[in-house]
């Protein structure tokens, strides 16, 4: 029996677990998702420093001339004194000696052979950095489930972290029945299309970080399908399109069914896309999408999204949202979830108007989609809408409510 949409999504946030860890070197962890807190092991700064080249002075020398006694360089643990009428040259970096009490930038004084004359209105500790300004010793810089990027690399290169806990890649095994279809670099008859759903979803996995792999064309036989389902177990979810309608050569679901999967979902109210199917074989996720290409990927961006979160070990798993104004007038029929894709400008959402479930050029023109409720009917231009993004990454760790 088919359920609710947000039912569905429950299912999978509550049966989803994440893959193992591995220690990865930080050069090789971009786009990673951390499996461990890490907590800062040293103040940065080190130590007070200079934040320009220029000379460390006493306040009360403000407006006067004092003589350059020593320079301090950037690495050098020199720390000579100074009173009154002195100066130390100090360049950008280098520590600052506990007597002085600003730095002056070398453009805003005036040389004169070993002496210098300040300006007025020198303030307390300026340009100077103090020691743990930026990052405390022990402070949490990042939580498990922290997605890496080039930040998170300078901060755990500045710790002197050389290696670090990851969640693996999920593996995924995708793979496609029908013998209608055909494989883009085949030949076709008049009678057969090419299918675009398996490119579509590997290309789809690997954006989102996991190890993927084609596994192969299935035949329109239980026998054939078995073969493609126990050749893919190895992987942690298997994704195929395809194979479940009622009333048709279909064999799919009876295929999963020799090998004991549990079946947490089978049919989603929700247009298009609701035959749709998840399951589990024994650690192995299994999700089996429609076989029309927009049905198939909508319904990929929804659910097919959330299971690659959990799995990754990122601990954004809810769909985030934006909140904008409809460009247009929008009908539409009651009684399930619609999902509609659109093109999103930065200042409103223009549904597209082509969407058959059939249909292949649509997302091309589309970067997001929005939700409907099953009692919405229609919705005037102007209306502030959610909306989610198709092409770009927008998940955060709170549960929000993005239907319309």
């Amino acid at each position: 029996m088919a359920i609710c949409t947000k039912e569905a999504l429950e299912i999978i946030l509550e049966n989803v677990e994440h893959v193992s860890f591995e220690i990865v070197p930080i050069e090789q962890a971009k786009d990673r998702i951390l499996a461990e807190e890490i907590y800062a092991m040293h103040n940065l700064p080190t130590y007070n420093n200079s934040a320009m080249d220029g000379y460390g002075i006493r306040l009360e020398d403000d407006g006067r001339k004092v003589k350059v006694i020593d320079t301090v360089l950037a690495g050098s643990d020199k720390e000579p004194e100074i009173k009154n009428g002195e100066a130390i040259k100090i360049m950008t970096g280098a520590r600052v000696p506990k007597s002085v009490e600003a730095i002056v930038p070398q453009e805003n004084v005036e040389v004169f052979d070993d002496f210098i004359e300040l300006p007025l209105n020198i303030k307390h500790h300026q340009h100077m950095r103090f020691i743990g300004e930026d990052i405390k010793k022990g402070e949490k810089l990042f939580e498990n489930g922290d997605e890496v990027n080039y930040a998170t690399i300078t901060i755990l290169a500045s710790q002197g972290i050389t290696h670090i806990r990851v969640y693996r890649q999920p593996k995924i095994s995708v793979f496609t029945s029908g013998e209608e279809l055909k494989l883009h670099y085949e030949k076709i008859e008049e009678y057969q299309i090419y299918n675009s759903n398996t490119p579509t979803l590997l290309a789809r996995a690997k954006e989102f970080g996991a190890d993927v792999t084609f596994s192969g064309m299935a035949k329109d036989t239980v026998e054939s399908l078995k073969e493609m389902i126990s050749n893919s177990l190895y992987s942690d979810f298997i994704i195929t399109s395809g194979g479940i309608s009622v009333g048709e050569a279909d064999f799919t679901k009876e295929a999963f069914e020799a090998f004991d999967m549990k079946i947490l979902f089978n049919g989603i109210t929700i247009k298009p896309g609701k035959p749709t199917l998840f399951g589990k074989i024994g650690k192995t996720y299994v999700l089996n999408l429609p076989g029309n290409p927009l049905a198939a990927a909508l319904i990929f961006e929804l659910f097919g999204k959330i299971i690659l979160q959990k799995l990754s070990g990122n601990k954004n798993i809810y769909h985030n949202f934006i909140e904008t104004k409809l460009k247009e007038d929008l009908k539409n029929k009651q009684g399930r979830t619609t999902i509609i894709p659109g093109y999103f400008d930065g200042m409103t959402f223009n549904p597209s108007e082509k969407r058959l479930p059939g249909m292949v050029g649509v997302l091309h023109r589309c970067n997001s989609m929005m939700v409907l409720g099953k009692e919405i009917d229609y919705l005037e231009k102007d209306k502030i809408i959610k909306i989610l993004p198709i092409n770009w990454k927008f998940f955060v760790n709170e549960k929000k409510d993005f239907f319309n």
